[in-house]
């Protein structure tokens, strides 16, 4: 049995591995950590857990985990880290940005990405998971960038929940605002085209196309549907059997034909892509929970790959459908 800790269980990252996890059949959670609520019961704070557990926030850490989530605020986990020196094997899964890039190798983080470092990971003691805009754009350029086919400028909108910025009440997370509203935010600039950057670099190698990338903010909850596309030379059945081969051993990664929309993925760790073609021009539509294989249900598939259990382990949910 994995025993697991959770540092900044609060958030609604730390929630979401508290519900998977305490189904997990394989993990126990045994601490989860908080300043701002120790001593009180983790069913008071994620309302959705009453009747479903005895936990208790805490301010300790236990020496006894196998594993750590680091679900605290961007900056934090390489504080954390610096100030406590963790057991060698201890396995770390940070769900911050802080180890996600390839220069943040003091603490040897592997980029958290099964569908293209799943044999990495199996051997990791330190996992950075990706951002959730990250996952759902990389999945639906990974097959191209393998095979080199990014040739030309990338363009990409992307449309997210309201919980993709996290708990901390703002103008633009507030109800008022969001209901009946739609807004861009950092046009150009968001900070995970860094990483998608990265990897496409890795794969493909240098020159990288340009991404042009519109995020939205949308009046719901849960949930990113990102559009892409770009100019290819190959028919779309060449692209087809290009995305079932690549995608043919990873099991939440679902290639489907028909409309998609969010009720499909939203409280699974599923991303389901669409591809259509318009002469040359290549459309991939993906869309995913940004909470599950946005965060933390990828958090718990490399967990399970950490730890040589199944891959899928604790994480066969039920989408919401309607």
């Amino acid at each position: 049995m994995i025993n697991a800790g959770i540092m900044g269980g609060a958030g609604y990252t730390g929630g979401e591995l508290i519900r998977i996890l305490l189904r997990h059949p394989e993990c126990n959670i045994k601490f989860v950590h908080s300043r701002s609520h120790s001593n009180q019961k983790v069913s008071e704070v994620h309302k959705d857990l009453i009747g479903d557990t005895d936990l208790i926030f805490t301010n300790e850490i236990s020496a006894d985990a196998d594993v750590l989530f680091l679900c605290m605020g961007h900056g934090e986990s390489k504080q954390f880290l610096s100030d406590h020196p963790l057991s060698e094997q201890t396995r770390i899964i940070d769900l911050s940005q802080d180890f996600r890039y390839s220069e943040n190798s003091d603490h040897s983080f592997i980029y958290g990405l099964p569908e293209i470092n799943r044999l990495q990971i199996m051997n990791a003691i330190h996992v950075a998971n990706p951002g959730c805009f990250a996952t759902a754009i990389q999945l639906a350029l990974l097959p191209l960038a393998v095979k080199g086919i990014l040739k030309e400028e990338i363009h990409i909108t992307g449309i997210t929940g309201s919980t993709g910025a996290g708990q901390s009440l703002s103008v633009t997370t507030h109800f008022t605002w969001r209901d009946s509203n739609i807004s861009l935010y950092k046009p150009f600039t968001h900070q995970h085209l860094r990483e998608i950057t990265e990897t496409l670099k890795i794969l493909q190698g240098d020159p990288v196309p340009s991404i042009q990338f519109l995020p939205f903010r949308g009046n719901f909850t849960r949930g990113i549907l990102t559009t892409v596309y770009t100019r290819v030379k190959q028919s779309q059945e060449e692209i087809e059997e290009l995305y079932w081969n690549y995608y043919g051993g990873h099991p939440f990664v679902v290639l489907h034909e028909g409309d998609l929309d969010l009720k499909l993925v939203v409280n699974t760790n599923k991303s389901i892509i669409k591809l259509s073609q318009y002469g040359d021009i290549l459309l991939i539509e993906t869309i995913l929970d940004n909470l599950l294989k946005g965060a933390s249900g990828q958090a718990i598939q490399n967990m399970n790959l950490m730890f040589g259990i199944g891959e899928t382990c604790g994480l066969d949910l039920k989408a919401v459908a309607f």
